[in-house]
């Protein structure tokens, strides 16, 4: 049996929720856990400005993207910049950011959960995506899949354009979106200081 195709603003829809559903599974284990050492140790420290520097590579490298991307997704086949080395570069991007949210918890084990949250749920999105798009353009898609990985990046299939045609709005929508990865930031500095107070009960460590 062969599953009805979606649309992809339905596609969209569904992974904003699966994102979102996550994401308050995410928060309720950090607000009960702690990272080793307590949050003002050494590892606790290093492993938010790791967290952090991710962040800000997201933020850049999803804005970056969409000059390429933004509006073109249903119309062509995007090819050249970050398009010509990996298939889903802002989901790439998106997978760094999510990383980093997590590491502002101070623990690498609950910043690798929300990495594989993300790549979990964005790799069923991806899979949509892909039947949309082999649907609508055949075997010129079926050519690119053939020579760009999924993922990747493959940096040697580098190719890009001498102009590009931006549009403002898609740009912004996505640079918009890419800064929202900064409220992890003030989250979990109220869940530390809930869990330095008392308010909050610490049930584990992870490192």
């Amino acid at each position: 049996m062969t599953t009805a195709p979606l649309d992809l603003h339905i596609v969209q829809r569904i992974r904003k929720v699966a994102v979102l559903a996550a994401l308050i599974g995410l928060i309720g284990l950090a607000v009960f856990t702690q990272s080793i050492g307590g949050v003002d140790g050494t590892w606790h420290e290093w492993v938010e400005r790791i967290g952090l520097a991710a962040i800000a590579v997201a933020i850049v490298g999803r804005a970056w993207c969409s000059l390429y991307i933004g509006g073109r997704k249903k119309a062509e086949i995007v090819d050249r910049g970050p398009y010509s080395i990996s298939r889903n570069p802002l989901y790439v991007f998106s997978f760094i950011g999510a990383f980093g949210m997590g590491a502002q918890t101070g623990s690498v084990t609950v910043a690798l959960l929300f990495l594989v949250a993300a790549v979990v749920i964005f790799a069923q999105t991806v899979r949509r995506e892909e039947g949309f798009l082999s649907r609508e353009f055949g075997e010129a898609y079926a050519r690119y899949v053939a020579r760009t990985p999924r993922f990747g990046p493959n940096f040697r299939l580098w190719r890009d354009e001498a102009e590009l045609t931006v549009r403002p709005e898609f740009f912004l929508t996505t640079l918009r979106d890419g800064l929202m990865l900064l409220v992890a930031l003030p989250l979990f500095e109220l869940i530390d200081e809930g869990q330095i107070e008392g308010w909050l009960k610490v049930l584990a460590h992870l490192p």
